[in-house]
């Protein structure tokens, strides 16, 4: 079973909370509102009696107008048939109902597929995704960092993405917070 989302990154990093001596509000500058934008999907897979996993795949769109600025089809399912042959299994993908994934050229690329079942997750519903929680993570260890380059950014994402690859219990833990109780409803 696997869960996707997608998430975007920019120049402009995420507010958080952090100390600073009183009366000394500290002040970030940030130029380049159109640097351009990072676009990641994210796929957290889980399979019985193995450790769960973190399968991503990062797109840098460059800055301009009429230009693509998140993932297209061929993207995500160059992520899931990258799981595939990392699981050696059938996939059950459960996702939100982008546009992009439940378009008809999406469609036609599923149904190329036999080892793979789609559902959709009901509209509106981002606390029954786990990488929702995977996203909050990343954007959390960047709070208040600012960079200069697109490239950069991607080198950072990239570095936090791969961390949480060798933390299974991490992931465990996102999957846990959705309340989901992934159980085999014919074991005994």
């Amino acid at each position: 079973m696997c869960f996707e989302d997608e998430a975007g990154f920019t120049r402009r990093p995420p507010r958080g909370r952090t100390w600073v001596r009183r009366g000394r509000t500290p002040v970030v500058t940030i130029s380049g509102r159109r640097a351009g934008r990072l676009s990641v999907a994210g796929l957290i897979a889980i399979r019985p009696g193995s450790r769960t996993r973190l399968c991503h795949r990062l797109r840098t769109h460059p800055a301009g107008k009429g230009k693509r600025r998140s993932m297209g089809e061929r993207d995500f399912i160059a992520l899931i048939d990258g799981t595939h042959q990392l699981v050696m299994a059938p996939i059950v993908l459960v996702s939100d109902r982008l546009n992009t994934h439940v378009s008809h050229a999406m469609r036609e690329l599923i149904a190329e597929r036999e080892w793979l079942r789609v559902f959709l997750l009901p509209a509106y519903s981002p606390d029954l995704n786990p990488v929702e929680w995977l996203w909050a993570h990343v954007k959390r260890s960047l709070a208040n960092l600012a960079v200069v380059a697109l490239d950069r950014l991607e080198t950072l994402v990239r570095n936090r993405l791969k961390r949480l690859q060798y933390r299974p219990h991490t992931l465990d833990g996102f999957i846990a917070g959705t309340g989901l109780t992934l159980t085999d409803p014919l074991s005994p």
